[in-house]
């Protein structure tokens, strides 16, 4: 059979000629780096063995053993899929795993997503309605942004980073401003960029002050945060206080997919109202099912992990530090090396990957302010002490030659 081929539209091919050759100038046109192997301290990168610093896997458990099994023993009892849509059916797996991720959140129910930026966008707009407001801080993520961009009718502000005078003049400026309605406080748990962490305490005074409720993304908090890595709440002992937690399951937990977590109501409410949620299928599979249910399960068994994970943050950041290294504002496992330039953060990324065979990647504007362009550390529990020291070696050495020290 002869296919026949078409000419590509010419407005959009100028469209995309431009963006690209914009996108190649500013120098945002990474090269993604091909895993070809298991995740771990030491993986094969574009068939390279490198030492990894800068992955999710905060606990270690993207290969653990006991999660393979536990996904390959759903898969024979299940299949691969379901292949319809969950409010079409569900499979007893996930509910089971939704009651299961409930307790380790210490809510009454909770709801799962495709991905985390799935559930932001999936839960906030539905939340909202017209004469509501949001107020959201200044450095969320890119998918709390866009969840609420698409509350529409509703009021959006912005308070500044971490300040919550700011915070608590906008409150003062909505509830003047609403005749009624309710008013969202919106906040990453741990920013991914600087490692700092949200004033959980100051923001539920002001809720409370101001009549308002908190919504928190813990992507980088849930299997970090509090003592037993339960998250934001366990680690500033403020249970009942946060009416919605979201989160993902691919970072700490190490596989994939999205949460929301809070009271029942709410749970029955965004069943039916998320759009994201109803209208998609096949989400959720039984092998991811399994291998969630079975890191729940080895979080709660065995808290070493959360230790072992701030020992090595300690260590790595004072080791940073004493070198003379711009760590910025980092309070946890993810530690930026602050260079400025971006041309700086590309040439320390590239120099520790080909000369030190470790693996971190560089970020520059736009995902972070001009002129603080760095590469991102992070420590994971299952990092060695022998590991880090080399890791901290090269940095030395690298800092010297590229004249950041």
């Amino acid at each position: 059979m002869q296919w026949l081929l078409t000419m590509p539209n010419e407005r959009l091919t100028k469209f995309l000629d431009q963006k690209v050759s914009e996108l190649k100038q500013a120098g945002f046109a990474p090269h993604i780096r091909v895993l070809s192997g298991p995740n771990s301290t030491k993986s094969f990168l574009d068939g390279k063995e490198v030492l990894v610093l800068c992955a999710n896997n905060y606990l270690g458990l993207a290969n653990n053993p006991e999660m393979m099994q536990a996904a390959k023993d759903a898969i024979d009892k299940y299949g691969a899929g379901m292949g319809t849509g969950r409010m079409i059916m569900t499979y007893d797996i996930q509910n089971e795993l939704e009651s299961n991720f409930a307790k380790f959140k210490s809510s009454e129910a909770s709801l799962c997503f495709p991905t985390g930026y799935i559930a932001n966008l999936g839960s906030i707009w539905p939340l909202m309605a017209e004469g509501d407001t949001i107020v959201s801080e200044e450095l969320n993520h890119a998918s709390i942004i866009d969840g609420c961009r698409m509350s529409r009718k509703v009021d959006r502000m912005v308070y500044k980073h971490l300040d919550m005078e700011d915070l608590e003049e906008k409150l003062k400026s909505s509830q003047k401003e609403r005749a009624k309605g309710k008013t969202m406080i919106i906040s990453d748990a741990v920013f991914s960029m600087d490692g700092d962490i949200c004033k959980l305490s100051e923001m539920i005074e002001l809720a409370e002050k101001y009549d308002a409720f908190i919504f928190i993304d813990e992507a980088h908090a849930s299997g970090v945060l509090g003592k037993t890595g339960k998250g934001t709440v366990e680690h500033f002992n403020a249970y009942g206080k946060v009416d919605v937690q979201m989160g993902t399951l691919s970072k700490a937990i190490a596989t994939v997919g999205g949460y929301i977590a809070g009271s029942e109501n709410l749970v029955y409410y965004l069943r039916r109202a998320s759009r994201p949620f109803v209208f998609s299928t096949g989400f959720l599979d039984p092998a991811t099912c399994g291998a969630t249910m079975k890191a729940l399960e080895i979080i709660e068994r065995e808290p070493e992990r959360v230790q072992n994970l701030w020992d090595n943050t300690k260590y790595f950041k004072k080791g940073l530090d004493d070198l003379g290294f711009n760590t910025g504002v980092s309070q946890t496992p993810i530690t930026p090396v602050v260079v400025g330039p971006a041309d700086k953060a590309r040439e320390l990324s590239k120099y520790l990957y080909e000369e030190e065979n470790i693996y971190v990647q560089a970020f520059s504007y736009p995902v972070v302010p001009k002129d603080s362009a760095r590469v991102r550390t992070i420590v994971n529990a299952h990092h060695t002490r022998e590991q880090l020291d080399l890791a901290l070696g090269a940095f030395e050495r690298a800092g010297r030659k590229l004249d950041i020290l």
